[in-house]
Order: structure tokens, then sequence, then C-alpha cells
């Protein structure tokens, strides 16, 4: 039995790992940068390494999930979703 959501990812077609993988990157990159910037300078002097880590990281991701890639996905939805090129001699089979 198929649940709703795989029914729409086959309807929608699905997103290659590549191109997520790279949007990804597309978003953590800036985004760490900026909040170590900001942050780095008052944390590092007072602050052991791991502990600005899991600070730096805590708020990365909720960054991440709910603000950065919904952003992206919109912005980059024709993008993700376009289908890739098949063989000719594949769609006539």
């Amino acid at each position: 039995m198929q649940g709703v959501g795989s029914q729409r990812s086959v309807t929608q077609g699905r997103v290659s790992r590549h191109k997520m993988a790279l949007l990804s990157w597309v978003g953590i990159y800036p985004t760490i940068t900026l909040l170590l910037w900001l942050l780095l300078p008052t944390l590092l002097e007072h602050l052991p390494l791991p502990l600005v880590t899991l600070i730096v990281t805590g708020m990365v991701v909720p960054l991440m999930s709910y603000v950065v890639m919904p952003v992206l996905v919109r912005a980059f939805h024709r993008w993700l979703h376009k289908p890739a090129l098949q063989p000719s001699a594949a769609k006539r089979d």
C-alpha cells in the first residue's frame, strides 16, 4: 500500500540527490559563514570550540530546515523538477 507522500513524488518526479546536495550546500555555506562572522569573536574568546560548534549547529539546523531550504526549494523549483534527458531509444520501448 502506498502512502499519499509516495504517490505525490511519483506524479511530480523525483528530485536528483545531486541537485539537493548542491542546493543544501548553497544554503549551508552562507548561513554558517554569517553566524560564525557574527558570533565567533564573542563566543570563541569565552567558550571551548566544541561548545561553540554545538551553539552554531544548534542555530544552523533550524534555520536551514524552516527558513533557508524552503526559500531555496521554492526559488529553484523548476530546476529541481526538470526531467532528466532520456535517450530516444528508451522513449520508444
